[in-house]
């Protein structure tokens, strides 16, 4: 019997996706086949002042939205998207809410004030960016969502990933570890229920799994959000799901790294790392630790590189004013339930990362070798050549 507690919402989002690969491949040249989280940062990760290049085509404003739950945002979108702006003739002026709704409309009314071209929203919540949005708008100027579907907005354009896609190869994976215990019992712990992409991942995971869990092939525990994909908070909660079904479990659908690593904690405590296939996303250092050690099955990787470099062609042909073509980059479409309306989108494909493919993302470039292959891991990159 399957039983439902806190599920994300079940609104239908699936998104159409015309061309996704192709276009993909189309803005970024060769893919390097990671929105969500780490238990670390390595960045202060405070604000950051407008680089002072004297851009050609004037300033595009970007907004970020914390990092105390994802060392992505950081160390990874914000040079990235400095860099793939500045490419394209902007000064980038790219700032980090810290996870404060008021700070990040601060940050909107003053890049608003200062007449930046293009303003990219990687909101909190689709309150706050569907706000800031609406005053871009009044203002003259063009909004894209980044990452995150602002539900309810009023941004034309939307930059992000497959997200129903990660969804579906997180639950794939988790398919194929337990494919030699039939009646295996999951628990699931997702993201937050304020995020649409925690919506779609979830939306992807039941795609796959939805039908084991039926036909009693799998059995679900219980699925639980966790509000704000606070990694200490879903730490607790697996701990007391765990503890409450007598301290069973054979697998977990963790929905980024960040959780993951909450969930491994719980394991390890229980003497049951290594042995319980555990989910990811994000393809951070430390999830690619987990992997390598056998405490997490499996991470999602993201071109971030790539989601960054399509935000800023897609940003100038905003600031052009050239809608053609920024049509012809967003060849995909992205439902939004609550403002009943479709959103031309930019979707990147992601991959799954088991341990034998950890040297994919080391090879790209994404992570270092160096920041992975250290203490207990040094001999999984011996065996598997990262280097």
């Amino acid at each position: 019997m399957r039983t439902k507690s806190s599920l994300l919402p079940k609104n239908s989002r699936r998104l159409v996706r015309p061309g996704c690969v192709a276009m993909a491949v189309a803005l970024s040249g060769v893919l390097t086949l990671t929105a969500c989280g780490s238990n670390s940062t390595s960045s202060s990760g405070s604000t950051s002042a407008a680089p002072s290049g004297g851009g050609a085509n004037g300033t595009v404003g970007v907004i970020l939205p914390e990092t105390a739950t994802s060392a992505r945002w950081e160390s990874f979108d914000k040079p990235m998207l400095e860099q793939a702006l500045q490419a394209q003739g902007f000064d980038a002026d790219v700032q980090n809410a810290q996870g404060d709704v008021q700070k990040f409309s601060t940050l909107a009314d003053g890049m608003i004030a200062k007449g930046v071209k293009v303003l990219v929203v990687a909101s909190i919540n689709s309150e706050v960016g569907s706000a800031v949005a609406a005053k871009a708008k009044k203002a003259g100027i063009p909004t894209i969502d980044y990452d995150r579907l602002n539900l309810g907005g009023s941004s034309d354009y939307y930059v992000s990933f497959d997200n129903v896609r990660v969804g579906e190869l997180q639950g794939q994976a988790l398919i194929t570890a337990l494919k030699d215990k039939p009646g295996a019992q999951v628990i699931e712990i997702e993201g937050a229920p304020t995020d649409n992409n925690a919506t779609l991942f979830h939306q992807g995971q039941e795609q796959a799994l939805k039908p084991l869990y039926d036909s009693g092939a799998l059995k679900l525990v219980r699925s639980q959000a966790i509000d704000g994909w606070d990694n200490q908070t879903g730490g607790n909660t697996f701990e007391q799901i765990l503890t409450g079904n007598g301290g069973k479990v054979d697998g977990v659908v963790a929905a980024n790294d960040g959780l993951a690593g909450a969930v491994i904690t719980v394991l390890k405590k229980n003497g049951l790392n290594g042995h319980v296939p555990v989910t990811g996303q994000d393809a951070t250092a430390d999830g690619l630790k987990a992997v390598l050690r056998g405490d997490q099955y499996m991470t999602v990787f993201k071109p971030i590189k790539d989601e960054a470099e399509s935000a800023a062609k897609l940003a100038a042909a905003l600031a052009k004013g050239d809608t053609a073509a920024a049509n012809a980059l967003a060849q995909a479409v992205s439902q939004d339930p609550k403002g009943n309306r479709q959103v031309k989108s930019v979707l990147l494909p992601p991959q799954t990362i088991t341990r034998n493919e950890v040297k994919q993302v080391t090879d790209s470039g994404f992570v270092k070798a160096s920041d992975i292959c250290t203490g207990d891991v040094k001999a999984a990159c011996t065996q598997l050549g990262i280097a």
